[in-house]
Parts: structure tokens; C-alpha cells; sequence
């Protein structure tokens, strides 16, 4: 463990998970207010910004009031704080991102208006729609949409109406002629219709191109939806459920595992509230039975000043398409040098491949599994699936392999949060088809991505292997950056096979050589690796440690690399996301330096380096440095072995430790900053396009 200082508290090293996440959003948030970024690229991270703060109160926030539930005396092991105290800490570090949101939206909003389009605002801009524009509207709302809108109105026969979660619905207190006050709902319209209603030009002075999203409209004409009522207070509402839901706690034995998943997914639409969020400040007392119908505190209350649905910013990216200059500059993936358009399956049984996404394209690794599909030497294929795309093109390859004869073994994990439902239906896409479906261990996540060709050749097997960092998702894989390696290393194969033998009889391995897997054979060795760098340090060695990840939570792991600082190991990471290791503290953590990268790229990949480049092992990884990961869910780390390919992934690390244009540094109280060019600007993710570019002209 690491030594303390006796001036140092046990926390002191330290940041909270959830504290941390949030400071991940607010970089995010920052692309937003940042006006080197293109505009629509501005407005795109506001939405970002928005899906991942609902997801986070929906998953961590629910779970914190669940821990409450249980014990409020747990504490978390980073930072000494109670799930309460965590709570509190998180609704007190959201009220100044939400302020930032309102600001950089409405900044946004301004400059989209020089470009001609105009989102119209009743409860902001009324002035900004002319007499005649009024009068569309209000004919439209009263023929196509007041027809279908059926409120409810709270009383002793009607019940407070199911809200769903992230919808948007209207919440008026009704008073009576007699002074009698009621409380009203008004439904959500998304299933009914279009998001957005086109303003004509009904001036012809004017060539702005207005529109209005069909709440707003809705919000406007609430007088008119009430009959022999007064409107005396009016909002929009969102809630945002709790979806942490244990589905081992509620385990049915009469369902079978898929149906029992289905039956999940269907519990997690109906648990409580943990996030409202407001349109307008309305009074304290219809804010109160208002909550009270929620079962929801008032601290959990969010005044918006932005649209409460992102459905805006797909109108205005529609509507503002024509122009380039306002997104990112296209980059398409490219052909990777390492393949030719001749057959995959000779190529990489001369040598590895390793194919960088989205900079190089997915297409290789898919003609591999088509040409697999319809060899006739090929015997199974086996694969790990988590999250696919819409019509996923592995799925097709898989059923193709199945058809032909092949054996095809397919583990499903159904337990990918909010996919839950895809995947439910691709497992019953695969059974049709007569490949061997299974669905994880009890009691651990599957969420590894390899992939295993086995074929014969003369009297000896080949195993071709594919480990990769991201899904197999044809769509992701021109968002995120990730790494796929492609081997016929027979160790490798061998591995891999055993992996697959044991997930298909409800196992997982206890002892592997080249690769590091989860939950049995990763965080230890990564300790032994870091303990080996510790030694080499010791005795006077240069000692180097890398990591790229998405999140460090691991405490742990944690304490072994503040170990490997104070021995003078030097450690570079690139971490995206949750860190919750502060860098720069003298004694302690020194030799640590912290690097985030969020730009147009989500990064994804994960590469671990442990030792000088004289010496140095590299892997990439589907696993974070988080106890979830590396304790909880099955993982694999592959060995980079080729010596080229290990100088490409060395590189990639490099390039992102040199980024200026992108990357913030973490600072030694958790906090970070953007520093201001020293030189001249460089972003990784551009470099790498413009490589990908450069070499496939040299193809």
C-alpha cells in the first residue's frame, strides 16, 4: 500500500466518483462555450452535455438513493462522504453547470439567428412573432393538436397520471370561479407528432426561417385547452427516473433469462422520480403539491433556460445544413496500410494487424467475418456481443456463418444498460438461426470483445483472434476512437478458446499467460506490472508507466501507482473521463501527470504500457482501471507482440500526450485546466485523420 505522510489525510490523494464524472461533463460543457468550436458542433455538445447528466441521475444518482434506502451509513471509500452527503454534493455542483448550460444555449441561439433560422419562444421572445404568425399558430393548435389532448385535471376520481421518464409534459394549477384550485397535466405529444412546427413567412420583409417546437406551442395555448378555467400558474415538466435497477435482487426463477430481462426493462420505466426539471419558476405551493404527487424534494428541482428536449437541436442542424463552415471538417474512416483488398485470412496468417478506429475503417474486420462465414476450413466462430448497431452488419455475417454449417457460439450480454432491449431481440435474430446463444455468468457483466475464427488446415488448427477496445458497431466505430487486433498467435487462439469453453459452461478462467481477463487474471497482474517498475526504479532504472483509459476508480490500483510515484516511477495517463487520483502532491503522487481529452472523438480506446520502450509490454484493453471492471465484469487486456505494431500503439499514446488543442491537465486539487498554447496548436484526432489520410495515399 501506499505510505501516508502523517500531515496528510487518508483522503487527501483522492476524488469523489460522482464529483469527478461531473467535472468530465463540465469539459464536455466547455466545448459548448468555446468559440473556436463550430457552432453546430456547440449546440451538439449541449446536447451531450444534457443525455449524459440525465443518465447520471438516472444511474448513479438512483443509486445512491437506493444505497440510502439500505444504509445511509456506508461510506465511500475515496472520500469518506455517506450516499446523502453525496447527493447533496452532487445537486450543489449541478445548480452551477445548469447556469453555464443556459448561457452557452443562448449564446448559441443568437448566432444560429445570423444564419436565418429562428426558434421561436413564447415564453421568452413573444414579441420576436408578428400578429399573423400568432394567428397560424393558434389555428393550427386548434385543429391538429388540441383535438388529441386529453389532460387530466387531479381529483378524488382521477388519479395523479404516470409521468414517463425524460418526456416532456405541461403542469398547470387550475383555479375555479369560485376560487377553487386544481392541479393539471397535459401529455406528452412525441408519439403523435413531429417535433417542431414551421413558422411560414408570412413578412415579407423578413427571410428568417422560424420555427417552434410543438411543447412550446402547447405551453402558449394552455387557456385555451381549459374550458371554464383560469390558468394561474403554467410550466413545462421533465422527471427523470431512477434506472439503477438490480435485476439479480428481482430475479424470477419461473422466467427464462431473457424473459426475465424483458421483464427488467419494463420495472426500470416505473421506478421513482430522482430529477425534475421546470421550464419556469412557478409558486412554492404549487412547487410543493407538485412534489408531493412526485414523492420527490424540492432540492432535487431544476429551473431550465434551456428547451427541456433536445429535439431542438436536430431541427436547427437541419435546417442550418447547407452550412459547412459550421460543423467539423468530414473526415471518413480510411483504409488501413496493414490490409490489402485481397483475402483477409491469408493476410493475417503472415502477420498481425491492428486497425485504429474511426481514423482507419471497421470494413477489414467484417470481410473477415464474411469470409469466414464461407470458408470451408473454417469450423466455429464464437464472439462476444454488447452493443450493436441498428442493422448490424456482424449479425448478418454471424447468421451467413450459421447458415453454412459453421458452429457459431454467441454470448449476449443482456444486461447492457439501456440497450437491454436490442439485444433481447438480436440473442432470438441468432437463435432463428441456429447459432448457440448464451447470456452471461451470474452474477458478472460480460463485456469483453473477442472474437475467435477456428479452421483447419491440413492436420493443424488455425485460431484467428480479434480483441478489441470497442463494440462491434459498425456506427460507433466512426464516433469512437478505438483499437482491434487481429492475430494468429496460437497462444493467443488457445486462450481465447479457453475463455469462450468456460463463459459457455457459466465459468471464467483462473489462469492465463498472455492475456490479462477479468475478474480472476487482470488487477493482479497489472499490480505485478507496476510492482515491476517499482523494482526496476528502485534500482536505479529509468521506470515508465502509461495508461489510456476511460475512468480510474480502482483503489487499488490506485494505491499501487502512488506507490510506483514515490518510488520515482514516472507515470503518463490519458484518462477521459472519472479520475479519481489527483496528481502533482508532493510525497505522494508527483511523478503522476493527468491529461483528459474530450473533443470531436469520443476516446475509447484502452492502452496500458508498463516499462521504457527498451522493455516495454503494451496491451489494449476492453477494461477501465474501475472495481467494476476489473473485480466485477469479465474483461480482456491482449498483448501487443509484433514489434511494429507496438510502435503504433506507443506513437497513438505519444501523439495524445502532445495534444495542446484538445487535452485539459489535471491539477493537484482534482481541478483542470486548459492551457493556453505554448506553442503551436495540436489535436490529436486531427493528426491521426490526417495520417490515416497520408497513408492510404501511399497505399
Amino acid at each position: 500500500m501506499a505510505k501516508k505522510n502523517k500531515d496528510k489525510s487518508e483522503y487527501s490523494c483522492y476524488v469523489n466518483r460522482e464529483l469527478s464524472w461531473l467535472k468530465f461533463n463540465e469539459r464536455v460543457l466547455e466545448e459548448a462555450e468555446d468559440s473556436s468550436v463550430p457552432l453546430l458542433e456547440r449546440l451538439n455538445f449541449i446536447s451531450i452535455f444534457e443525455s449524459n447528466l440525465d443518465e447520471f441521475f438516472m444511474v448513479r444518482v438512483g443509486g445512491l438513493h437506493d444505497t440510502m434506502l439500505v444504509s445511509n451509513d456506508k461510506k465511500d471509500n475515496k472520500s469518506g462522504m455517506t450516499a446523502a452527503e453525496q447527493i447533496d454534493a452532487i445537486l450543489k455542483n449541478v445548480r452551477p453547470l445548469l447556469k453555464r448550460r443556459d448561457e452557452a444555449y443562448k449564446n448559441i441561439i443568437c448566432e444560429v439567428e445570423k444564419y436565418g433560422v429562428s426558434m421561436a419562444d413564447f415564453s421568452s421572445r413573444e414579441s420576436s412573432l408578428s400578429k399573423q404568425e400568432n394567428e397560424f399558430l393558434k389555428e393550427m393548435f386548434e385543429q391538429d393538436i388540441k383535438p388529441v389532448l386529453f389532460p387530466a385535471v387531479m381529483g378524488k376520481k382521477q388519479p395523479f397520471p404516470f409521468l414517463k421518464n425524460k418526456e416532456v409534459y405541461g403542469f398547470a394549477l387550475l383555479e375555479t370561479k369560485s376560487g377553487k384550485k386544481k392541479i393539471a397535466i397535459v401529455p406528452s405529444l412525441s408519439p403523435l407528432f413531429k417535433h417542431t412546427v414551421d413558422i411560414p413567412q408570412l413578412s415579407s420583409d423578413s427571410e428568417i426561417k422560424k420555427f417552434m417546437m410543438v411543447d412550446d406551442l402547447i405551453f402558449h395555448f394552455f387557456e385555451d385547452i381549459f374550458p371554464g378555467y383560469t390558468v394561474a400558474e403554467k410550466a413545462l415538466i421533465k422527471i427523470i427516473r431512477n434506472a439503477d435497477i438490480d435485476e439479480s435482487r428481482v430475479y424470477d426463477e419461473d422466467l427464462d433469462y431473457r424473459e426475465h430481462m424483458s421483464e427488467v426493462v419494463k420495472m426500470r420505466k416505473k421506478l421513482c422520480p430522482v430529477r425534475l426539471d421546470l421550464s419556469n419558476e412557478i409558486s412554492s405551493a404549487a412547487l410543493n403539491e407538485l412534489c408531493g404527487y412526485l414523492q420527490l424534494d424540492r432540492k432535487c428541482v431544476f429551473i431550465s433556460g434551456a428547451p427541456l428536449s433536445n429535439d431542438y437541436v436536430k431541427a436547427i442542424k437541419e435546417r442550418l445544413s447547407d452550412n459547412e463552415e459550421l460543423s467539423y471538417k468530414l473526415r471518413t474512416p480510411q483504409k488501413s496500410p496493414a490490409l490489402n483488398d485481397n483475402s483477409i485470412i491469408p493476410q493475417i496468417l503472415k502477420h498481425d494487424a491492428l486497425l485504429h478506429y474511426p481514423y482507419e475503417s471497421i470494413s477489414p474486420f467484417l470481410r473477415l467475418l464474411h469470409e469466414a462465414a464461407n470458408d470451408k476450413n473454417v469450423v466455429s466462430i464464437q464472439m462476444t456481443l454488447y452493443r450493436l448497431a441498428p442493422h448490424s452488419k456482424v449479425i448478418e455475417a454471424l447468421v451467413e456463418a450459421a447458415e453454412n454449417g459453421k458452429e457459431v457460439n454467441v454470448l449476449v450480454e443482456l444486461k447492457a444498460r439501456f440497450d437491454e432491449e436490442n439485444n433481447i431481440n438480436w440473442s432470438k435474430w441468432l437463435e432463428k438461426a441456429d447459432c448457440r446463444v448464451v447470456y452471461g455468468i451470474d452474477g458478472l457483466k460480460v463485456y469483453s470483445k473477442i472474437c475467435l475464427i477456428t479452421r483447419h488446415s491440413g492436420k493443424s488448427i488455425q485460431y484467428i483472434t480479434q480483441i478489441g477496445t470497442g463494440n462491434y458497431n459498425e456506427i460507433t466505430a466512426r464516433l469512437y476512437t478505438d483499437l482491434s487486433l487481429i492475430t494468429a498467435n496460437k497462444e493467443i487462439g488457445l486462450e481465447t478458446s479457453d475463455i469462450f469453453r468456460k463463459l459457455l459452461m457459466g465459468e471464467t478462467v483462473r489462469k492465463v499467460n498472455k492475456l490479462l481477463v477479468a475478474p480472476n487474471c487482470l488487477q493482479n497482474e497489472v499490480i505485478e506490472k507496476i510492482e515491476r517498475e517499482i523494482q526496476a526504479a528502485q534500482s536505479g532504472e529509468d521506470a515508465y508507466i502509461g495508461l489510456k483509459l476511460n475512468s480510474l476508480t480502482d483503489k487499488i490500483i490506485m494505491d499501487k501507482l502512488i506507490e510506483a510515484s514515490q518510488a520515482g516511477v514516472k507515470i503518463d495517463m490519458v484518462i477521459r473521463g472519472i479520475c479519481c487520483l489527483k496528481p502533482q502532491i508532493e510525497g505522494f503522487t508527483e511523478n503522476i501527470h493527468i491529461k483528459s481529452i474530450v473533443g470531436r472523438l469520443l476516446e475509447h480506446s484502452r492502452i496500458y504500457i508498463f516499462g521504457t520502450a527498451e522493455r516495454d509490454e503494451i496491451y489494449i484493453s476492453s477494461a477501465d482501471f474501475m472495481t467494476r471492471n476489473t473485480l466485477k465484469r469479465v474483461e480482456v487486456a491482449a498483448p501487443i507482440l509484433d514489434e511494429q505494431l507496438k510502435t503504433k500503439v506507443r506513437d497513438i499514446f505519444n501523439i495524445f500526450l502532445k495534444d495542446n488543442a484538445a487535452a485539459r491537465v489535471m491539477n493537484n486539487d482534482g481541478s483542470y485546466t486548459k492551457k493556453a498554447h505554448t506553442a503551436e496548436p495540436f489535436s490529436a484526432q486531427e493528426f491521426l485523420y490526417d495520417l490515416a489520410y497520408k497513408n492510404r495515399s501511399e497505399c
